[in-house]
């Protein structure tokens, strides 16, 4: 029952105290409130230790990637030279070429003292003759020589000598195994290798029957034919066994044919030979390539490495003693970066002080009308008189303008390089902005005021890159302390002229000039120098500084001097604007 009743209470507490409960589960589900930076600041912290090992490690991934695109273009002609499929072939034409020669030698040997007449006057081979002459001719043991009848009967055989006892066969056996040693450990992994490579040859497999028969070779039977016919076949064991058969002939009759054979070892071997050549000079290659290599990654990541641990000291460290190493002598694009580091360091730093430097001065002005502020307010609280309040709430009201008049000017200083960075910049035509200003003067200002009078360069081109609203504000910051400073009915000249790469618009007016030791401290931030008489605190010393920087922004410059007559006396003060022509 009790809980029932905790449930259907809908009273305000109840309420409330469920929309607490909601709010500290929300509050429980959602991160601190330094939960998503203490992340920010792991994450980072984490890619720094990254970054750290990654340039402690003995071969950085820029290194790897030299050495792999160079050992890879090396390494792909180097494969195919290896393949030397095209001079195996030739050797392998070539080696039955010779066999052909040897062949029809002895074939014609044969045909001329191996031939007997029967009784009938028909040509056949004598065996015993031919058997001696395929063995006296045929001496070489890698080389085998058998001649058919030209029925296909076996007569002869170079590996099947006649003997007391019997016939004796020859059979080739394969050398010993050499001992062990780098030769025969690179030998068989070669063997391997070349096992392993595909082969686009498709030899038949050699087969030999015991009781042979010239229909077992179809080269025999094409020489039977009458023709030289050549064939290379499988051994089965990863060689190669070349063939050639020659018909024996006498007067053009086909009386038989000659079989010779023999291995393929010495073109294994040359092929061989001519590998191991193409890799030792590929071993020697390879050397000089990952020397090279490393050599060419050091000179380009240890110096990046470097510009790198500088800029994270930069990022991590406080005040000047960071410094970014100088690389410029190099001449190439490290160079050129390290450089533009060393300038954006620098211009960092500066542009720090000069934030520290605004601050201050900040600080420093907002903190005068603050003092008379308190005070003013403190003595309002301690009089009865009307009067003196009355008098101490204008002073307080004064104050609350010049403080409104500040921090106005202090924003539009401090978001004025924002907005110069971001704004798109356009031409912008000089005589007509002045034009149009000297216009809306003379529609706005009394009989009583200066007078604005126009001097422009009509027949000139007197357009310069900007933002207009921008040069507007520059131009009628100089005429507003021109007309501050002007007595009244003078007249305040403006002018403007392109002279080469270079528009100047000129300011001048009638005042009592700028104190000579102050022509360049006016431009500085928070300086005022008014005329006498003016209410203090009307302005906050920022309108010439903001001018300066918007000026000096579009690349020109701003200068203020005095005028005189001929006496030497000053008779007026005349600011000049340059900016680049577009």
């Amino acid at each position: 029952m009790s809980t029932q009743i905790d449930i259907g209470f809908a009273g305000p507490k109840g309420r409330a105290g469920a929309d607490a409960a909601k709010g500290q589960a929300a509050a429980a589900d959602k991160p601190a409130p330094g939960g998503r930076k203490d992340a920010a600041r792991q994450d980072a912290a984490r890619q720094d230790a990254v970054r750290r090992d990654r340039r402690r490690g003995r071969l950085s991934p820029l290194t790897r990637r030299i050495l792999a695109v160079n050992v890879l273009a090396i390494a792909i002609p180097i494969a195919g030279l290896l393949y030397l499929d095209e001079y195996r072939n030739d050797m392998v034409a070539a080696e039955l070429e010779a066999l052909r020669t040897e062949g029809e030698l002895i074939a014609g040997a044969l045909g001329t003292s191996g031939v007997v007449v029967g009784p009938f006057g028909e040509e056949r081979l004598l065996l015993e003759t031919t058997r001696v002459t395929v063995r006296r001719l045929v001496q070489t043991a890698e080389k085998r020589a058998r001649l058919f009848d030209r029925d296909g009967t076996l007569l002869a055989d170079s590996f099947r000598l006649a003997g007391p006892g019997g016939q004796v066969e020859i059979e080739i056996l394969q050398p010993l195994a050499p001992k062990a040693s780098l030769s025969a450990f690179l030998t068989d992994v070669y063997d391997w290798i070349v096992d392993l490579l595909p082969d686009r040859r498709a030899l038949p497999v050699y087969h030999e029957p015991l009781q042979q028969h010239g229909t077992d070779y179809p080269v025999v039977m094409r020489a039977l034919g009458g023709e030289v016919a050549k064939a290379v076949y499988d051994d089965g064991a990863g060689g190669m066994i070349l063939t050639v058969a020659v018909p024996v002939q006498r007067y053009k009759q086909v009386l038989g044919a000659l079989l010779l054979s023999t291995t393929g070892q010495e073109i294994a071997e040359s092929v061989r030979t001519i590998r191991f050549e193409i890799l030792k000079v590929f071993g020697v290659a390879l050397a000089v390539t990952v020397l090279l290599s490393i050599y060419l990654a050091g000179t380009i990541a240890r110096p990046i490495y470097r510009l790198a641990d500088a800029a994270d000291r930069v990022r991590r460290g406080k005040g000047w003693q960071t410094t970014i190493p100088d690389f410029t002598r190099r001449g190439d694009e490290i160079g050129d970066l390290s450089a533009a580091l060393r300038e954006m360091t620098e211009a960092l730093w500066q542009r720090i002080d000069a934030i520290d430097r605004f601050a201050a001065d900040v600080a420093h002005e907002i903190k005068n009308p603050l003092t008379s502020l308190r005070s003013a307010v403190e003595t309002a609280a301690r009089i009865d008189d009307p009067a003196q309040q009355r008098k101490l709430m204008s002073i307080i009201l004064d104050d609350v303008q010049r403080l409104d008049r500040l921090i106005t000017d202090i924003s539009e200083a401090s978001r004025l390089d924002a907005e110069l960075s971001r704004g798109e910049v356009g031409p912008v035509d000089l005589g007509q902005v002045l034009a149009t200003l000297v216009d809306v003067h003379a529609a706005t200002s009394g009989d009583q005021g200066p007078r604005l009078e126009l001097d422009v360069a009509t027949h000139q081109d007197l357009e310069v890159n900007g933002i207009e609203g921008r040069l507007v504000q520059v131009l009628r910051n100089l005429i507003s302390n021109a007309i501050s400073f002007s007595p009244p009915g003078g007249v305040i000249r403006l002018g403007a002229v392109r002279e080469g790469n270079v528009v100047r618009v000129t300011v001048t007016d009638e005042g009592p000039g700028i104190p000579p030791d102050k022509l360049v401290a006016i431009f500085d931030r928070f300086y005022s120098e008014r005329p006498a008489g003016e209410k203090f605190g009307t302005h906050s010393g920022l309108g010439l500084s903001i001018s300066k920087q918007i000026v000096e922004a579009y690349g020109g410059t701003i200068a203020a001097e005095n005028r005189k007559d001929a006496s030497g006396r000053i008779i007026g003060a005349q600011f000049t604007v340059s900016l680049p022509a577009r």
